[in-house]
């Protein structure tokens, strides 16, 4: 097995021991990513649909990094601090994908990283 890490300059640096995302064959596997603005290193305020926007803009810089997009996306997962922010989330991420939608789950969290409203991670494929 041949594992890459993978650094964008346009998202946030890890704030720990993990890469922002990791490759495997045609597999990448995106590092959860909270609303951080990767120019200033500040986490973006004004509520989840301003952080989702961000936590997309970040995802899709990784996934330029290598080439691809968020089409190449096949399964997310989100992590709320409330689930009455779904809808809220949901009308953000709906302009960011297109069918077939990628496979999803989100769940409720106590709390996230930096005092964060939503984060989101992803798996995406590379191949033909």
């Amino acid at each position: 097995m041949s594992k890459q890490a993978i650094l964008s300059n346009d998202a946030p640096a890890p704030i720990g021991p993990y890469s922002q995302a990791t490759r495997v064959g045609d597999w990448i596997f995106i590092s959860g990513q909270i609303p951080i603005d990767p120019q200033t290193g500040e986490l973006i305020l004004g509520g989840v649909a301003a952080q989702t926007k961000q936590v997309l803009l970040n995802l899709q810089a990784i996934l330029t990094s290598v080439g691809l997009n968020l089409d190449s996306v096949v399964k997310t997962t989100i992590y709320l601090t409330d689930l009455n922010m779904f809808a809220e989330m949901n009308e953000v991420y709906a302009t960011y994908f297109r069918p077939p939608y990628p496979a999803r789950a989100t769940v409720q969290v106590s709390a996230l990283p930096k005092g964060a409203q939503v984060e989101i991670e992803a798996i995406a494929y590379a191949g033909g």
